[in-house]
């Protein structure tokens, strides 16, 4: 009997894609999933259980937001039919608003998650979410601002993953407790893009909100 294969998507902005390449897009290639937690995840997964038969993409955008991503919808999610779906998705739409002035507000950023998931489950009504916690880090370029804001769209992501009965991935709290361990620096040396210590921060999350689903 043939196991069928499970596919799992990552998605989202510069934190998700890690240069990825956009030539080699055959699933769970190590060039296509980037270099960040998506590969890591991937990586474990696959030595985890080599007899399921994985399907593993990343399609993270540097630069995106949610308005970026709601574009992509059937190009970059409904036509590769992901059975697990797993986005981050937010940080730019704080960052573009204190730095160019082409941010989303958090209001807008609801509504057009909310959008975007909807059709998602739509077409894919099978489907298993996971939802990211957009998060950030000090820096002297983050200021008290970024992290109100940051801290609106945490809250977004978790209603809304009770509204699609998605999973929420504790991103920003499993950085918050890292501080403890090290400086912020540590796991992220602009306080947006993780480090190689900030990606296996987030892969060993993902990994423990993978397993409540």
């Amino acid at each position: 009997m043939t196991t069928k294969e499970t596919t799992l998507l990552f998605q989202g902005d510069s934190i998700t894609d890690v240069g990825r390449s956009r030539q080699d897009t055959e699933s769970h290639s190590p060039f296509a999933l980037g270099a960040g937690y998506a590969k890591i995840v991937a990586a474990r997964l696959q030595f985890e259980a080599p007899q399921k038969r994985w399907r593993i993409f990343n399609r993270g955008v540097s630069g995106n937001r949610v308005v970026d991503l709601y574009a992509r919808t059937e190009s970059d999610i409904l036509s590769l039919k992901p059975d697990i779906l797993s986005i981050l998705i937010g940080v730019n739409d704080t960052g573009a608003r204190f730095f160019s002035n082409n941010g989303i507000s958090v209001p807008k950023y609801e509504k057009i998650y909310r959008l975007l998931l909807t059709e998602i489950k739509a077409h894919l009504p099978g489907i298993r979410l996971l939802l990211g916690e957009p998060f950030v880090l000090e820096n002297e370029r983050i200021t008290d601002e970024w992290f109100t804001e940051i801290a609106q769209r945490q809250e977004v992501v978790h209603r809304l993953a009770a509204e699609f009965e998605a999973t929420v991935i504790p991103f920003g709290e499993a950085f918050q407790k890292a501080l403890d361990r090290a400086p912020a620096d540590y796991w992220s040396a602009d306080g947006v893009h993780p480090t190689a210590a900030g990606h296996y921060l987030m892969a060993e999350t993902w990994w423990k909100s993978f397993q409540t689903l």
